[in-house]
């Protein structure tokens, strides 16, 4: 009888009744629910559905997947990870860094961990090694050559960049230290795996919401960009016919990766792992030479990656850190990021127009917020329902891949200042 009532007290069903764990339920009625929106809604199904799956695995008491403890504080705990008993200088040191009291519950002085299995492949998290691959995929179905046809594309993507310093400065307003602002900025750039990296380095506590609030609001980008782009643009504006783009020779196409790889890592050099992986993918597109290597970067690496990275992620998803004022701030300032990105790129348009005698359409400016290619195709569409001859999806694809390097900069930006 001993035994039947030891097995019962370790499953799942009896520690709900524990104190506290009722907040697993309500996470597990989020991932539900995050679940149903990439299924049924397909909202940025390829990464909302693993990180939804992650996180009702971390909040399945019992299951022991993932250990917020090994991470407290932003650092891996390489002795807890390996099976060391929590000592009681690492306890105070923890404690004094401001860890949750929940997570230190749940490894007192003198008792050890054994590691889960999400533990394990959050490493590459934590190390920041999936996002960088994730970019490697990228680079290698990126065309660049709208952007090099048309260098002030630049400037547009640049100018989207602003809903990441503008959301900065408001979640200082909301108490957030400087490494958080940063993350949560981060979100502006419409880039979940910038989002990851940075967030994972500076704030590693807001993962999980920041993760979900990237991701769900790229989803949305063709609801949230359309009436930004409409209310900064008139309808003359909005009919501005672009010249087709001239053709891009590939030596040209092969440069430019090894150009930008250069020139960024020199500038900012916290940007250079991100930035190297993008252009790595590139340039093995652009060669021409490693058929092989580019179709294993686009299609293998990167489902694998994708699926190990959105698991982990969501498994940072735990009831002591999502379940809080915070998160619904994230949220919030997630909307705010986005939309300050989206008029950052259109009223730049609009001023450069000022200057230019070849007219750009400022449509094409909210492309700069780097969802490849989900931006330019809200460029596109809006555009053709202004003048259904207007075929701006190309020339919006320049300031789309320029965000993508943009975000990546800002991104090296801050962590360059708070890291």
């Amino acid at each position: 009888m001993q035994a039947i009532l030891n097995f019962a007290q370790q499953t799942g069903f009896y520690q709900f009744s524990q104190g506290g764990n009722w907040k697993m339920l309500i996470m597990i009625a989020i991932s539900f629910v995050l679940l149903y929106l990439a299924i049924v809604k397909q909202f940025e199904p390829l990464l909302l559905l693993p990180i939804a799956f992650g996180m009702l695995c971390t909040n399945l008491p019992g299951a022991d997947m993932f250990h917020e403890i090994f991470f407290a504080g932003g650092h891996v705990h390489w002795d807890l990870l390996h099976g060391e008993a929590m000592t009681a200088e690492l306890f105070a040191e923890l404690k004094g860094s401001g860890v949750a009291d929940a997570v230190l519950a749940t490894c007192p002085v003198g008792t050890s961990i054994t590691a889960g299995l999400l533990d394990i492949l959050y490493l590459g998290v934590k190390l920041g090694i999936y996002p960088c691959l994730i970019f490697m995929g990228v680079g290698s179905m990126t065309d660049f050559g709208p952007l090099i046809a048309n260098p002030k594309s630049l400037l547009l993507g640049a100018a989207a960049q602003l809903g990441i310093f503008m959301t900065y400065v408001g979640t200082q307003f909301l108490g957030f230290t400087y490494r958080q602002s940063s993350s949560i900025g981060i979100i502006g750039g419409a880039d979940g795996p910038t989002a990851i990296y940075v967030t994972s380095r500076l704030a590693p506590e807001l993962l999980g919401p920041i993760a979900v609030a990237a991701y769900s609001y790229m989803a949305l980008v063709p609801v949230i960009q359309p009436p930004i782009m409409k209310a900064l643009t008139t309808k003359e504006a909005r009919v501005i016919k672009m010249r087709p783009l001239r053709a891009v020779s590939q030596k040209e196409k092969i440069i430019f990766p090894i150009m930008i790889t250069v020139f960024v890592a020199l500038l900012v050099p916290s940007a250079a792992p991100l930035i190297a992986c993008l252009m790595l993918g590139n340039l093995a597109k652009e060669s021409g030479v490693v058929d092989r290597i580019t179709k294993t970067m686009g299609n293998e690496l990167m489902n694998i990656v994708t699926i190990f990275l959105g698991f982990t992620v969501g498994a940072t998803a735990t009831a002591t850190t999502f379940l809080s004022l915070q998160t619904i701030e994230i949220m919030l300032m997630g909307v705010v990021a986005f939309g300050f990105g989206t008029a950052g790129g259109v009223l730049l348009a609009k001023l450069m127009n000022l200057f230019l005698k070849e007219k750009i359409n400022p449509l094409i400016g909210s492309a700069g917020v780097s969802a490849v290619p989900m931006a330019a195709r809200v460029s596109q569409v809006v555009g053709q329902k202004e003048n259904p001859s207007n075929f701006l999806l190309m020339h919006a694809m320049g300031p789309n891949v320029a965000g993508v390097i943009g975000s990546a900069i800002a991104a090296g930006v801050l962590m360059a200042l708070f890291g």
